[in-house]
């Protein structure tokens, strides 16, 4: 972790297994992250042939009378489990926002620190993307509404039934990010 923090790659050896960033293969995995207070989207998908599958995806939903602290610290929790039991290989965040609201921005960016930090401690590269982009690149649409993302990914992903609409983003960002990877595009993705 100093070694981390300290701005050095860490060496994959010196790291517990779960956290070791993988080499990048055929089948990656990756995880989505859509950050927010009350409900934090997560969304883990193995890429591959003849689709991407996925593996895992959930809201970490935290009651509206809980304190900030506690939500904070659930958040950072609830993906600390999820980074373990799954090894991602790459992480992709939804990029930041330009928001009218003061205190709804800090809160925004304080769930968002509280999952950075998360996903930092295992020292696996972390993306962001813009909102605008995913929704460009999933729906064909920049301003596109949540449902539509919604129905896009579950339709993507072959999933059963449309997912929750903070795990549809986390979802939406994978697949994103899934793409962009997957060929040789002039713009490469904004690592944090």
């Amino acid at each position: 972790m100093k070694a981390r923090l300290n701005g050095k790659r860490v060496d994959a050896s010196a790291l517990p297994r779960a956290s070791r960033p993988a080499p990048r293969s055929l089948n990656q995995v990756i995880l989505g992250i859509d950050p927010s207070l009350r409900g934090t989207g997560y969304g883990i998908i193995r890429t591959g042939k003849p689709h991407p599958t996925v593996l895992a995806h959930g809201t970490i939903a935290c009651p509206k009378d809980w304190e900030r602290s506690r939500c904070l610290a659930r958040i950072s929790q609830a993906l600390r489990d999820v980074l373990l039991e799954f090894s991602p290989e790459v992480c992709v965040v939804e990029g930041l926002f330009f928001a009218q609201n003061l205190k709804t921005a800090i809160i925004m960016g304080e769930a968002r620190g509280a999952a950075l930090a998360a996903v930092g401690e295992t020292g696996i590269d972390i993306f962001e993307i813009a909102t605008r982009k995913v929704k460009q690149a999933i729906v064909g649409y920049g301003a596109a509404q949540k449902i539509a993302v919604a129905k896009m990914v579950q339709r993507l992903l072959n999933l059963a039934e449309l997912p929750a609409p903070d795990a549809a983003d986390a979802l939406a960002l994978a697949l994103t990010h899934a793409q962009e990877n997957s060929r040789h595009g002039l713009t490469l993705p904004k690592r944090i």
